[in-house]
């Protein structure tokens, strides 16, 4: 990220971690070890750890209304949907309102991969999916990810159309 010229630092200990917060809108506070502009929230990360291993996520907003997420979230009220979308805003940043320009998507994936390459020692090159990888994909979304049961499992809203 500071390949991109963002001034980034980490939370090393967060209030809301320790007092384990359940927020719904979960870029609104960073947690502990979070990546941060001037207090502000800049990546979103997840983990999940299971017997066969480890899912990380992460998510580094490069443009965009933020607050949007909170259309999509359960709320008591709009009232308090509007102040989640408010305190989102004032605890939470995209990489071009910190620059005050536009950061497309290759741009910031090339600082990526320089910056993994030269931590890690590495001569990252692209290759395509083999045969088996884009037959899985296919199969997982015809089976699984375009299936209502999948679909509509956490929302419990059924899609129109």
């Amino acid at each position: 990220m500071r390949l991109l010229g963002l001034p980034v630092e980490m939370q090393e200990r967060s209030a809301a971690s320790q007092a384990g917060n359940t927020n719904p809108v979960c870029f609104e506070a960073p947690s502990t070890y979070e990546i941060t502009v001037g207090g502000k929230k800049l990546v979103g990360s997840a983990q999940a750890r299971r017997k066969e291993g480890i899912l990380q996520h992460g998510s580094l907003p490069l443009s965009g209304d933020l607050a949007r997420i909170t259309q999509a979230l359960v709320f008591p009220d709009e009232a308090a949907r509007a102040r989640a979308a408010e305190r989102l805003l004032a605890r939470a940043a995209t990489v071009e309102s910190v620059l005050g320009r536009p950061v497309l998507w290759e741009e910031a994936a090339q600082a990526f991969i320089a910056a993994f390459g030269d931590t890690l020692d590495l001569d990252l090159q692209p290759l395509d999916l083999t045969h088996a990888e884009k037959d899985r994909s296919e199969e997982l979304v015809k089976n699984k990810y375009t299936h209502p049961q999948w679909t509509e499992r956490a929302t419990g809203f059924k899609a129109e159309g």
